[in-house]
């Protein structure tokens, strides 16, 4: 068994090589808690949820660390646009983050570093880096020196030369304008922390090169992130670690954007789909099934169709698994081990696509026994797909999911209503008015709800609409 990533800066898949036998040790760029999420931010923390899960099941003890900058730019600015202080806003929308990630059935992480918590850490780092002629301070600022770096821009494959890095408002005394704040000299109005070399906050960089060394040490397994981190983030904070004697991230692993005609979501551009009102409208189930079912590295095009038709396919499991939790009479417990084609998939660069196809083929298979009343099949395969499912996340049956996907009141008050309904249908079927029972089916079905007949009585579920 060996897992294989495509590494950023191999430009390629290599095999998965541990640097402590038996654990993997995961940076995650978390959230910038300037707004509340939309599903392009939560994809990020979902897809690394998938190979954190992945990694576990294949035996391995994972410390997993995602971050939250709770100090930048952008949350200045709704500070000052808002009128309300920049912690505020910040804490407000890191719980907005928590319950995002939470809603969709992401495990907590094992560490969740704030910026502002770590500035002791990154004094340190910026004195080590000063000490070795590869930052400079200047009117308070603190600079990365670029050209002091023969590796920089390797991970984005750029050239120096070719490189422009307009100045940033108050960074000034810059030897060459493409050398990056490490730290910002303090500004009227604004927090800051006291350094040696003057009072200012922490830029962008610095605080995630200071965290991963606090948390994970000189040297790692893996750096994740979105593909727009690539440049400058992760270069420079590539440049900060290393120029200090760092190894650092030993793998690059980036996934891809959620997009709304062509273009990344982003707040900026008006494009956004909150998590928070997403959940309102979809089953949080089915909105994580549409995000981890692509490849991490593929872009998803965000369209109301194509959350049907993940909503309409993770039906098909979902059902697949209430007929045969209902035949056998009890709750069927996992398998121990995942098919070999789903866990070949997985391997392969956490190809979740291909392991949903395995998913499916299951599916089919448990339906057919069912169809041919062989209940001992039918189990069987319900085992395998709970156990595939368990690794995505998105085993029905799970604790995770109890009282919390569908939303209790709400799907209580439809279910009273919906049983009603079909009692009217199975009082008309007992007087034989069967045109009034089918219309009334038809006008369920019509409304989005499928509705099936068992020897227990009939049932209903959310169709494909």
């Amino acid at each position: 068994m060996t897992i294989r990533l495509y590494d950023t800066s191999a430009r390629q898949v290599r095999d998965f090589t541990p640097l402590v036998p038996g654990c993997v040790s995961i940076y995650l760029c978390g959230a910038t808690v300037q707004a509340a999420p939309h599903i392009g931010h939560i994809r990020s923390g979902l897809n690394f949820d998938i190979m954190r899960r992945w990694f576990a099941y294949r035996g391995y003890d994972v410390t997993f660390v995602r971050n939250v900058t709770d100090i930048d730019d952008k949350i200045l600015a709704k500070s000052a646009e808002q009128g309300r202080p920049w912690w505020a806003i910040g804490y407000e929308n890191e719980r907005a983050f928590t319950a995002g990630y939470d809603v969709l059935g992401c495990l907590p992480p094992t560490y969740e570093p704030r910026a502002t918590g770590h500035v002791p850490e990154m004094i340190e780092m910026m004195r080590e880096l000063i000490e070795r002629g590869h930052a400079y301070a200047a009117d308070g600022n603190v600079y990365f020196d670029v050209r002091s770096f023969p590796g920089y821009l390797s991970l984005s494959n750029q050239e120096l030369d070719n490189l422009r890095q307009p100045e940033g408002e108050g960074e000034t005394g810059k030897r060459d304008p493409r050398d990056f704040a490490m730290w910002k000299a303090a500004r009227p109005g604004e927090p800051s922390w006291q350094t040696p070399w003057g009072p200012g906050r922490p830029g962008w960089h610095l605080e995630c090169s200071a965290m991963a060394h606090k948390y994970l040490g000189s040297a790692f397994d893996i750096h994740g992130g979105g593909i727009d981190l690539i440049f400058p983030h992760h270069e420079n904070e590539i440049a900060q670690a290393v120029a200090c004697g760092d190894e650092f991230a030993r793998y690059w692993v980036h996934n891809a954007w959620v997009t709304m005609s062509g273009e990344k979501m982003s707040k900026s551009l008006g494009n956004s789909v909150l998590v928070s009102e997403m959940v309102t409208r979809w089953r949080p189930i089915v909105l994580r099934y549409y995000l981890g079912s692509a490849h991490y590295r593929s872009t998803i095009e965000y369209s109301e169709d194509a959350l049907r038709e993940a909503e309409a396919a993770f039906a098909r499991i979902e059902g697949f698994v209430q007929r045969v939790t209902e035949k056998a009479g009890k709750v069927i417990p996992p398998a121990a081990e995942v098919p070999p084609a789903f866990a070949e998939a997985m391997d392969d660069d956490l190809g979740v696509p291909q392991a949903l196809a395995i998913v499916h083929t299951t599916v089919r298979q448990g339906n057919s026994a069912l169809t041919a009343d062989d209940k001992e099949s039918a189990v069987a395969r319900l085992a395998e797909v709970r156990a595939m499912l368990g690794v995505l996340g998105l085993d029905p049956l799970d604790a995770q999911w109890a009282g919390t996907d569908r939303g209790d009141d709400l799907h209580g008050v439809v279910d009273s209503l919906v049983r009603l309904v079909l009692e009217q249908r199975e009082s008309a079927r007992a007087r034989k008015d069967y045109a009034t029972a089918d219309a009334i089916r038809d006008q369920l079905q019509q409304s989005g709800l499928e509705i099936e007949d068992t020897p227990s009585g009939p049932r209903w579920s959310i169709g494909s609409r």
